[in-house]
């Protein structure tokens, strides 16, 4: 793990916040790798039960650092932006694309605190969480038609569950820029607060007081069946609910409901 991205954890919350500050948390190569390896050291974690990723200083993430962007052009006799580690096939997808699609790999649920701007490669990063939180006056914007580009941060296994294809496109080829009242009703924020990361951490404080199995069998379950045939879906349903009656956790969860008190949740196995 680097600087580029700070890991917090208390009560079972994970607080991940982009740490280049100085460049709006822009994407070059080591943050790129730095994000995905956060991500990825989360997952096998018993103890975290939901997480929350925001952007320190003054947005969340600008987009590919200009000096990256400089490499992909020619000047400098730079070339492709290359990954300094070597992939660990747990993260879908290349360099470019596995920051936003780790989050979605993580096995609990992710809330992305928005500030500031997100552009580009970090609209993306955002897209991948399974809540985002926006300030009213946060930008956005798919930028990559600004340098001659197609968005190829992961945006299309993301946006597709968000919004119309003609709304994804019209974003796209215009790359305008749009605020989060704008991106709230477009259905690419989940809601909008004047204090997006102190809302965040209140909803995963709030996740992760319920039952942890459940809460990681219910994003299983969203990820793996909302593109599927509709009986895989309702055969995952049953096989998953299956997981969860009278077990522990489920068993604690109806007891410590009919004692009115808070429940006491073990690990998920």
């Amino acid at each position: 793990m680097t600087d580029f991205v700070t890991i917090d954890i208390n009560q079972g919350v994970a607080d991940v916040r982009l740490n280049r500050a100085d460049k709006y948390n822009a994407l070059s190569p080591d943050m790129f790798d730095a994000i995905t390896e956060a991500g990825e050291s989360l997952m096998d974690n018993k103890d975290i039960r939901a997480v929350v990723l925001s952007g320190n200083g003054r947005g969340f993430c600008a987009g590919l650092d200009f000096s990256g962007f400089r490499g992909m052009a020619g000047q400098d006799n730079g070339g492709p932006i290359n990954s300094r580690r070597e992939s660990t096939g747990r993260t879908p997808g290349n360099l470019a694309q596995q920051p936003g699609m780790v989050w979605k790999q993580v096995p609990v649920p992710v809330i992305a605190a928005l500030h500031g701007v997100a552009f580009g490669g970090g609209f993306q990063i955002a897209m991948g969480a399974d809540i985002r939180i926006a300030a009213p006056d946060a930008r956005f914007s798919v930028m990559e038609i600004k340098w001659g580009l197609i968005p190829d941060c992961s945006l299309t296994q993301t946006l597709r569950d968000l919004v119309r294809m003609d709304i994804a496109k019209e974003l796209t080829f215009t790359g305008r820029i749009f605020k989060g009242t704008e991106a709230a009703s477009l259905g690419i924020v989940t809601q909008i607060s004047d204090n997006p990361l102190d809302d965040a951490l209140a909803m995963a404080e709030q996740i992760a007081g319920k039952s942890p199995s459940a809460i990681r069998l219910g994003k299983q379950l969203f990820e793996e069946t909302w593109h599927s045939e509709p009986n895989e879906g309702l055969g995952l349903e049953a096989s998953l609910q299956g997981q969860l009656i009278g077990k522990p956790n489920q068993v604690e969860a109806v007891q410590s409901n009919f004692e009115e008190r808070a429940p006491r949740y073990v690990n998920p196995d």
